[in-house]
């Protein structure tokens, strides 16, 4: 069934409140709008470096820092050429149901099109109208492109080679990002015609990248000395930065989804702001209860975890519910990364898995129950309806994301090799894979 919809980190927001109707011709640029996006473009990218790279560098081992800081470097840098070669006609262009085309393969309708209003989905009878330039809808994708892979990085810490984790992540987004983005983000996209509501990311990015992290985490095994040795985090001053530069930039990441500086921008920002507040609460309250004592790094996994369950709904809940949301996250979270990780032993180093994948189910789920219709022009209703389609969201994006990692993995496994030797693992990654360490 055709519906009316937003887009931008957010392809599943119907479009409401805003002064260009959804099936309305373009009238041109607006300068506001196109301003926003630009802002929201650099909070995005602000998330990865250098939020992600102090973030990750800041909680493994002395010995592996600069390695772990390195991956999100070189994600940036990789993602962004594959982003202008194949990846962005293949999540945008309209190709079918499961996979988009190559007609935007090497960005080239940019030649012609470059200072026009975009309009992504063309021709179909979803198409949806944009006040921007394609070149500020391209950027700010690729902003998302570039962090989902990422945080993957995650739960592999401290024992990738660097030239599997090249291979891995190139594979990964060309396989594995792009037809999931495609399938819910674009107006050709089965899971977007489906219904489903996912505002900034909740199945493409948090649940993606969580599940491909655990994935990646059980393929590869535990570190050495897991559950022995102390593998506390060598500086937390430094995670702590990286977190507060992810919850400032994830304002933009959220708030994006709008399109444009309108009311719908204005809710994402504090609906964002209030999901984190309760989450770091909740998480500490939890952890103080347990363990006596709230730690910095349970704060700031809480944030991150708030962060992550907003993510999906955050177009389409109150500020009350994502409070409520916030809350919920910060004590799931805690019981996966704390408990869960415990019982079943698996090494996810940083919980990639157990923050941003099971925070995201929670917050792509919880739309079936806490969504305010009158922020979706009433296309998106909480019930037991709406309440499946998210359900089968999240199931397709679990088992798709899992079943290509795990291939992707095991054909770079048997070809080249994916984990460093015992004894390099031992010296530490930034001396044996880069040549470098910190003094």
């Amino acid at each position: 069934m055709a519906r009316h919809h937003w887009v931008a980190g957010a392809l599943s927001l119907p479009l409401v409140g805003l002064s260009l109707p959804a099936k309305a011709a373009n009238t041109g640029l607006s300068a506001g709008d196109t301003a926003w996006m630009l802002v929201s473009s650099v909070l995005v990218l602000l998330m990865t470096i250098p939020g992600l790279v102090l973030f990750y560098g800041g909680m493994v081992r002395k010995k592996n820092v600069l390695a772990m800081m390195m991956q999100s470097v070189v994600i940036c840098a990789l993602v962004t050429v594959l982003w202008m070669l194949i990846g962005y006609s293949l999540a945008f262009s309209n190709g079918n149901a499961f996979i988009g085309g190559l007609s935007d393969a090497l960005l080239a309708n940019l030649a012609h099109d470059w200072n026009t209003p975009f309009t992504l989905g063309a021709g179909l009878s979803d198409a949806v109208h944009l006040r921007v330039p394609e070149s500020v809808f391209i950027m700010f994708q690729l902003t998302f492109a570039i962090i989902t892979p990422a945080v993957i990085t995650g739960s592999f810490a401290e024992r990738m080679k660097f030239s599997a984790l090249l291979v891995l992540m190139a594979c990964w987004s060309i396989l594995v990002y792009a037809p999931v983005a495609h399938w819910v983000w674009s107006p050709a996209g089965w899971l977007y015609r489906l219904g489903l509501a996912d505002y900034a990311g909740g199945t493409v990015v948090e649940i993606n990248s969580g599940i491909a992290g655990l994935i990646c985490a059980l393929y590869l095994g535990r570190r050495l000395g897991f559950g022995q040795d102390n593998m506390m985090p060598w500086n937390l001053s430094y995670a702590v930065m990286g977190a507060s530069l992810l919850w400032v930039g994830w304002l933009g990441f959220n708030s994006g989804g709008a399109g444009g500086a309108n009311p719908n921008a204005g809710m994402a920002v504090l609906v964002t702001q209030m999901a984190a507040a309760g989450a770091t609460l909740s998480w500490s309250a939890v952890e103080w209860l347990f363990q006596g004592k709230p730690t910095v790094l349970g704060a700031i996994s809480g944030a991150v975890a708030g962060l992550v369950a907003i993510t999906p709904a955050a177009g389409f809940v109150l500020p009350g519910a994502a409070i409520l949301l916030g809350l919920a996250a910060g004590i799931v979270s805690y019981i996966a990364v704390t408990m869960a990780k415990t019982r079943f032993g698996y090494d996810d180093s940083l919980d990639a898995f157990g923050v941003h994948g099971v925070a995201g189910i929670l917050g792509t789920l919880s739309i079936g129950v806490l969504a305010f219709a009158p922020l979706s022009g009433g296309a998106i209703h909480a019930g037991l309806h709406q309440l499946l389609i998210q359900a089968i969201g999240v199931g397709a994006t679990i088992a798709y994301s899992g079943a290509m990692t795990g291939a992707i993995l095991f054909v770079l496994d048997r070809t080249m090799g994916l984990r460093v030797t015992r004894d390099e693992e031992r010296q530490g990654l930034d001396e044996v894979l880069h040549g470098e360490s910190i003094a």
